[in-house]
């Protein structure tokens, strides 16, 4: 989903099957002395793809916190392999896909690609929680929008329960 000409909304990106695609540019302010990408800035980068997916199908955060039940996410757990280093000007892709949800445990996967060159990725473990930070389901609104996008479950004793056998 790209951006009118006469609309001023930036850009949330996109949608490959599962896996949401969100351009980010590398500015000045995303580097070190050395001319690299910060490594902190990575974390960043993923924290925006987590966020447009969310956005683009309709679960964004701000929806969430507005509801009669308010409900909100925090990074549970964070595992991050830095590949290859970013720099200045470059144009990366920070690529998406909502694996689980059970309980109030989200796991997302993430990873930043130049070109064809992967440079980071990151396995997220997130949690639902209330505006006291407080574990607690997820409203049905936001599950019923992620389970279309999430893995299909490979477990046969799972697969075997829902097809009732």
């Amino acid at each position: 989903m790209k951006a009118r000409p006469d609309d001023p909304s930036p850009s949330a990106g996109w949608f490959e099957g599962r896996e949401h695609c969100l351009p980010v540019r590398v500015y000045y302010e995303d580097t070190d002395f050395t001319g690299l990408v910060y490594h902190a800035n990575y974390v960043r980068y993923f924290e925006r793809g987590r966020s447009d997916f969310l956005r683009m199908i309709g679960a964004d955060h701000k929806l969430l916190l507005e509801r009669d039940d308010p409900a909100a996410f925090v990074v549970t757990r964070i595992t991050l392999d830095y590949r290859r280093p970013a720099r200045i000007d470059d144009a990366l892709l920070v690529r998406t896909t909502y694996d689980s949800f059970r309980g109030a445990k989200l796991t997302v996967s993430q990873r930043i690609y130049r070109g064809d060159l992967l440079l980071a990725e990151a396995v997220v473990d997130a949690a639902c929680i209330d505006l006291q930070g407080r574990p607690r389901r997820p409203p049905s609104v936001l599950v019923e929008r992620v389970k279309p996008w999430l893995a299909p479950d490979p477990s046969p004793s799972r697969q075997a329960v829902r097809d009732g056998s």
